[in-house]
């Protein structure tokens, strides 16, 4: 088949790399000219480029089996696998330590190598359509016939927007975040850890998040309510840095005798959590012919770090229904958007309710026992029930869906209906994190707006 992708992110490469070693003609239209000659990559219009990223294993696996030059390139630029050891004693494979711009190099050279792939840097302005079916797509100007044209231009694209309804699952969330990429000095030793590849610390009123990279890089995130004015003002360098120094445990990190900062501040914005499926507002696939894959699909809050790993399982699982209806692109879209919403949507749902929950809980609210409770909630019981934590194994590691913690919910729903309560990570509380903020802010020459 012809096949037109629109964007090539990691969604539309890896789909784009492996139907070209399938046989398969392929374009992928992006407004991004790529790196440029010295190194540097801007990747202007993908603000999540430089942010905090986690890699688990599945996107190893996927690679293996689809991409295997990508997988070595990866790793040849340092991306560091890590294992997680078990409490028997033995280990399993977690993830990868890598920033995004590490794995989208690797993943973009391995799909330019494929002799079937064009990557075309242009502006996609419309899907062409004939007889009422997806025709190919118009760049420039020029129109660019396929016999399947695939979105994957991201929860930002603008070409197909008009041709689903507003997101079925999730919006605004009502929570921003700030990161910052550090280094370790050579021959420093980590921070405290609460896993291979991340540290967390659950504040009264944010969280504190610590995603490792490659080469000693890791970054640092503040998540907020998005409402605080005061705390809107940690992506001044002043007040972030003031921030971190008073939050126990990610002060160890950025200490200036163990790392130094290697970015600016990187402000995150409002996050939102979406699914959109593969349907029009009639309930028909959106358009016969087109398919949409990754972020054009779902969206996710970056603390958990899924974000990467639903777009892969996304575009390992439609080269294979691709395999199996071959040319049938109506079988392919109809069958891709079943699997998305079994498969796919429950992570999106997942984030909905747990993210609602953290903002009314940073508002001062207690726990409503009157509903499900958020899948952070059950995790944090097994603080107080260790047997919990052997359930949660499958859903920290997305091996098995948010449903699977149904088995444990009623033994911390009994925790908390007899007022039990995690206790907050130690460190400043809101107000006090505020007043961290102002200070800073009047110290240094950066505009208080508060």
């Amino acid at each position: 088949m012809r096949v037109a992708i629109i964007g090539a992110g990691p969604a539309g490469l890896f789909v784009g790399a492996g139907l070209a070693r399938r046989g398969h003609k392929v374009i992928s239209v992006e407004r991004d000219p790529g790196p440029a000659a010295d190194g540097s990559w801007p990747r202007r219009g993908v603000m999540q480029f430089h942010h905090a990223h986690a890699f688990r294993h599945q996107v190893v696996q996927a690679l293996e089996q689809e991409l295997p030059e990508a997988l070595q390139r990866w790793l040849a630029a340092g991306a560091e696998p890590v294992r997680m050891r078990l409490p028997d004693g033995g280990e399993i494979p977690m993830g990868v330590r890598s920033r995004r711009m590490t794995f989208e190099r690797a993943l973009r050279a391995a799909a330019l190598h494929e002799s079937g792939v064009q990557v075309h840097c242009g502006h996609a302005e419309d899907v062409t359509r004939r007889h009422g079916r997806a025709h190919g797509i118009r760049v420039d100007g020029t129109d660019l016939a396929a016999d399947l044209v695939i979105d994957a231009s991201g929860r930002a694209g603008r070409v197909t927007r008009s041709l689903r309804p507003a997101p079925a699952s999730g919006g605004p969330c009502g929570i921003a975040y700030v990161d910052r990429q550090y280094q370790l000095h050579p021959g420093a030793e980590p921070g405290p850890l609460m896993s291979p590849i991340a540290w967390q610390a659950d504040l009264d009123g944010y969280q504190a998040i610590i995603f490792l990279h490659e080469y000693g890089i890791f970054s640092v995130l503040l998540v907020r309510p998005t409402a605080d004015p005061v705390l809107s003002q940690l992506r001044h360098e002043a007040a972030f840095s003031a921030a971190c120094q008073a939050i126990p445990g990610l002060a160890d990190w950025v200490d200036p005798a163990r790392s130094r900062p290697i970015t600016p501040v990187l402000p995150g914005g409002p996050l939102l959590n979406a699914y959109r499926g593969q349907t029009g507002p009639d309930g028909h696939l959106a358009l016969p012919g087109l398919v949409f894959v990754g972020d054009a699909v779902a969206t996710t809050t970056p603390t958990f770090g899924r974000g990467i790993t639903t777009t892969v399982l996304q575009a390992q699982q439609l080269l294979q229904l691709i395999d199996e209806h071959g040319t049938d692109t109506d079988a392919i879209g109809e069958s891709f958007g079943a699997w998305c919403t079994e498969q796919i949507k429950p992570w999106v749902d997942d984030h909905v309710h747990m993210d609602e929950a953290t903002r009314r809980r940073w508002a001062g609210e207690d726990i409503n026992l009157s509903q499900p409770l958020p899948s952070d909630r059950i995790l944090a019981a097994a603080e107080a029930d260790p047997s919990i934590r052997a359930a949660t194994a499958g859903y920290l590691r997305m091996t098995s869906l948010p449903s699977s913690l149904g088995a444990v919910e009623p033994r911390a729903r009994a925790l908390y209906t007899h007022g039990w309560r995690p206790s907050p990570a130690p460190g400043p509380n809101r107000n006090e994190l505020a007043d961290i903020v102002r200070m800073a802010l009047h110290r240094s020459t950066a505009p208080v707006t508060v």
